[in-house]
């Protein structure tokens, strides 16, 4: 009798799943996310004031000085920009991540008769829409300084698109980093050291064909780099690379494809096992 009483109330102490769907249970989680930007709007600072910085920084001081085949350096940039803000969406979701296991939102989270998925989705979807702000902002900067997209509509979506799947492989990456790493600190410092490099060592923001060959080799075949080119030939701001280019390059579309499902079948595994065992500790 004494254990399943004991039986009984451990049944009773542990949370039952509410009937909402997860899908539900995940937008409460978005919503949570936008009302704390909305109480804190000097969080929108990297995809408002950033990106207007970059776009100027980029177009007015160094522009004069790189030399691409694009009708303008501004084209050339802006693809790569954009590609740099929605890299960096595995920052926020890392970073957001560790906030809330550091503060304790996470074991608050465990208490309620929500699933335990709901929350990473939540905060996803949530990254990725912080970060379409400033794909938006930059995309108005640079329709104000003379970018403008060439392409068809269906291509001018299907480069949006691509920029979206791939900032939801990179979401993986900043879970599985969130969720490794203990502190804020530690995770800026870890996605600094590892993004910048990423982005930089790429076509994102200078062409590759001046570079030394195994460096360029290293370049074109940097994810970050099948995506820009993506953009540029999707929008029509860069010419298409010839035969004697790495193959991502002279089949950016596909290539980004093929990286966004590799990046996410490896990093997602390893990124809700990290999570599950931080939250169960």
């Amino acid at each position: 009798m004494t254990t399943t009483a004991h039986t009984h109330a451990v049944v009773a102490d542990k949370p039952r799943v509410h009937p909402t769907t997860i899908w539900q249970q995940a937008w409460i989680m978005v919503k949570r996310n936008m009302i704390h930007t909305k109480r804190m709007p000097e969080m929108l600072s990297d995809v408002t004031i950033q990106p207007i910085m970059f776009v100027l920084l980029f177009a007015y001081v160094f522009g004069a000085s790189i030399q691409t085949d694009s009708a303008s350096y501004k084209e050339f940039l802006l693809p790569g920009i954009m590609g740099q803000t929605i890299v960096f969406t595995a920052f926020i979701v890392s970073t957001g991540i560790t906030a809330d296991l550091e503060k304790g939102i996470i074991d608050r989270f465990r208490s309620l008769p929500i699933q335990r998925s709901s929350v990473l989705i939540g905060r996803s979807i949530a990254s990725l829409l912080h970060s379409s702000i400033g794909i938006v902002v930059m995309a108005v900067t640079g329709l104000a300084i003379g970018w403008r997209i060439r392409g068809s509509f269906g291509e001018a979506v299907l480069a949006f698109a691509l920029l979206l799947l791939f900032g939801f492989a990179m979401i993986w990456f900043g879970i599985l980093i969130g969720s490794w790493l203990r502190t804020v600190e530690a995770v800026n410092g870890f996605m600094f050291s590892v993004l910048f490099p990423i982005t930089f060592l790429s076509n994102a923001f200078v062409p590759t064909e001046p570079m030394p060959t195994w460096l360029q080799t290293i370049a074109e075949w940097n994810p970050m780099s099948s995506l820009v080119q993506a953009l540029r030939v999707l929008w029509g701001n860069g010419p298409a690379f010839g035969s004697d280019a790495a193959l991502p390059m002279q089949y950016p579309v596909l290539a980004t494809l093929i990286w966004t499902v590799a990046l996410t079948l490896v990093f997602a595994p390893f990124a809700l096992r990290a999570y599950n065992k931080r939250t169960s500790d």
